[in-house]
């Protein structure tokens, strides 16, 4: 297959992607300034300056997780470290999510202002009331959504992407329960701006097939959890390398505000407290609370607490280094659009 053939054969899916000899460009490494459309999810506990930074060297986007530091004054000491590790682009997760403990969202995104962050992903609820904040910074605004009517809304809001998250996704997969094979060309007829696609990918082939569907990157987060430079317990990595597409459940459902996680003992007790009925979220916090799951990835008992993990733990089967993992993903993924691909024509 030559140069023109594969870029003749990229630019018939919707121009999101443009082949190029031994690399990918496409809407979203334009935007961000990255070798790769590989981009790492913000993860509670486990986005700190060692993995964001080896996945920004392996070409990717890094995320740090702002809510992982416990004040903003440490997540300006957060920013500088990467910064020390790494000179190319990285980004700042903000989740904004209900939460037992009030947090002071406004100073952590000043700290971010200030530091001259150039990408923010934001989850949760709308960003809205921050979108001025971060437009008057020239801050590009990645929002996390589960379905269409959120991603317009970002996309009116101002946002420069947008990250769409199928039901296969770890962390909070919405309430609509729409799985990405329909979502993300939903997403991609709708919506001018970029799109990330998030949720069950971890390797070439799950590259291949979001750009195929119209996404313009994968945004990983299980997957990375897996690899040498994640600062978590080896128990919990060997987890996922044991674990099959069915060790996650579905929590909170009862209280809209569902959650997929690690199928572990806890996670059992709490689905059988939901299927009782009647259940409120304080008689759920002393086993569904953040620093039980924080003390998961410390101690490597993965039944301490509730952890986040997506259905694409049945696709991992090694314990890599990022960089090797994102290479082989996109060489995966060029190798899939360059021979089985054009070899159907």
């Amino acid at each position: 297959m030559t140069t023109d053939q594969g870029t003749l054969l990229c630019k018939q899916w919707k121009g999101n992607y443009v082949y190029q000899e031994g690399s990918m460009k496409t809407r979203i490494t334009e935007l961000l300034g990255i070798e790769h459309p590989v981009i790492e999810g913000g993860m509670q506990w486990v986005g700190k300056a060692g993995l964001a930074a080896a996945v920004s060297e392996a070409g990717g986007l890094g995320m740090i997780t702002a809510l992982t530091q416990p004040t903003p004054e440490a997540l300006v000491e957060e920013i500088a470290t990467v910064r020390n590790l790494t000179d190319k682009p990285f980004g700042v997760n903000l989740t904004l999510l209900p939460t037992l403990k009030p947090i002071s969202y406004d100073a952590y995104v000043q700290v971010m202002v200030d530091a001259g962050i150039t990408t923010v992903e934001t989850a949760g609820r709308s960003p809205e009331a921050f979108m001025p904040a971060f437009l008057d910074a020239g801050i590009k605004v990645i929002h996390k959504c589960t379905s269409v009517r959120h991603a317009l809304k970002a996309e009116k809001l101002g946002c420069a992407a947008v990250s769409v998250d199928g039901f296969e996704c770890a962390g909070h997969p919405g309430e609509d329960d729409i799985p990405a094979l329909v979502l993300l060309p939903l997403a991609a007829d709708a919506l001018s701006i970029p799109i990330i696609a998030s949720g069950g990918y971890g390797d070439g082939r799950g590259l291949a097939a979001a750009l195929a569907l119209g996404a313009d990157a994968i945004n990983m987060g299980t997957r990375f959890l897996a690899t040498q430079e994640a600062a978590i317990h080896d128990n919990v990595k060997q987890a996922l390398v044991d674990a099959d597409e069915r060790q996650t459940a579905l929590i909170l459902r009862t209280l809209h505000n569902t959650a997929r996680i690690y199928k572990n003992k806890v996670a059992d007790e709490v689905v059988a407290l939901e299927q009782k009925g009647g259940v409120t979220i304080e008689e759920l916090a002393p086993l569904v609370s953040g620093k039980r799951g924080a003390s998961v990835y410390e101690t490597g008992d993965i039944h301490g607490g509730v952890w986040t993990a997506g259905m694409v733990a049945g696709l991992i089967h090694d314990i890599p280094t990022v960089k090797e993992l994102v290479h082989r993903i996109v060489a995966d993924a060029e190798s899939l659009i360059r021979e089985r691909l054009s070899g159907l024509l």
